[in-house]
């Protein structure tokens, strides 16, 4: 029997640490093998973050364009970090403690236009 995300507050937390467009199924499969919603996101911005330095961070076309990623990939690295330090869905809370986390994000344009 495959298992799915626990409850729909896991998929939500995935999807405010990921953004809207990421793929439920692929959350799915992620989720099932490695077990927690932190180790999914994690997984997805480690490989956004491969993603962007398997190429130039930083190209000039001199008089026509300059494509910049170097935010892009900044951006990825503190959204790392606030993954790692905000309450997950599966970390334990103590009985009558009740949690407000709230996880800020940066977006930053994915080109750069001149």
């Amino acid at each position: 029997m495959k298992e799915k995300l626990v409850d729909e507050f896991q998929r939500s937390w995935l999807r405010a640490q990921l953004g809207p467009d990421a793929d439920p199924a692929d959350l799915e499969r992620r989720f099932f093998r490695l077990g927690s919603a932190r180790a999914v996101a994690l997984e997805v911005l480690g490989e956004r973050r491969a993603k962007l330095l398997c190429d130039p961070l930083k190209v000039t076309v001199d008089g026509v364009v300059t494509m910049d990623m170097q935010e892009n990939l900044r951006g990825i690295e503190r959204q790392i970090e606030v993954v790692r330090q905000v309450p997950a869905p599966e970390d334990p809370q103590d009985e009558g403690e009740t949690s407000e986390a709230l996880a800020a994000t940066w977006l930053v344009p994915t080109r750069s236009y001149r």
